[in-house]
């Protein structure tokens, strides 16, 4: 059953505190005024309510670190169960929160919770990290989003991996009634084919993704977390 569209008006920033459920277009965007003078990680955090502001926080320091002027940004939070909801993704420019979503990790990761992480060919795991992301393609899977890891020994082989984001049957609510959780994939980050062309478009073409994990040796060791940020790149722009 297709879900319903939340779509805020400009101003109507009390309304962001409410959260969508997965396979909603959101479109939800804050008033100028409540965001002057925030940071990015502040300005997500009022739009993702739903999402862990400590993750959001880590998303924003790394994107600050690669490229500041970036328009688009997605969020996965893989420390969350295949369940819930827990890819976001960010019109910056415009301060809205365009998606909220259901996404897959692979099968090499874990069961309805994904534990582990790899960078390995054919581990069938998904990988953490930031990637930019590049041209979109017709696939096995449909229409699919190419992905360019950024760091090194932890994400830079997706692109010979085929680390892609595609759509998925499995990626549904009548599948998680089914199973208790979704399908998952050889290591892709898949949604739901209800918002795979206008998910994939609104990232397409040199934006970011960030995927989160609580891996402590990634945490202390990648270069763009790790990057001293100046909060002033962080403020509203």
């Amino acid at each position: 059953m297709p879900r319903l569209t939340l779509s805020l008006l400009a101003g109507a920033a009390l309304l962001a505190s409410t959260q969508a459920p997965a396979g909603t277009f959101l479109a939800q965007a804050l008033h100028p005024e409540v965001l002057k003078g925030q940071t990015l990680d502040q300005r997500l955090t009022r739009l993702a309510p739903g999402a862990d502001p400590q993750v959001l926080s880590l998303a924003a320091n790394a994107l600050a670190c690669a490229d500041p002027d970036a328009e688009r940004l997605a969020v996965i939070d893989y420390s969350l169960p295949s369940s819930e909801p827990r890819l976001w993704v960010f019109d910056l420019p415009r301060n809205e929160l365009l998606f909220e979503e259901l996404v897959s990790h692979g099968r090499g990761s874990g069961d309805a919770m994904a534990t582990t992480f790899s960078n390995i060919p054919k581990s069938y795991q998904s990988s953490l990290g930031l990637f930019r992301t590049m041209n979109t393609y017709y696939g096995r899977n449909g229409y699919s989003l190419r992905l360019e890891g950024l760091e090194n020994g932890i994400n830079d082989l997706a692109y010979q991996r085929a680390i892609v984001i595609h759509g998925a049957d499995y990626v549904s609510e009548s599948f998680i009634e089914q199973t208790g959780r979704l399908g998952r994939s050889h290591g892709c980050p898949a949604v739901s084919r209800d918002v795979t062309y206008p998910l994939i478009d609104s990232i397409k073409e040199e934006q970011y993704l960030f995927v989160y994990y609580p891996d402590q040796e990634w945490l202390e060791s990648s270069a763009f977390l790790a990057c001293e940020r100046d909060d002033r790149q962080l403020a509203l722009r």
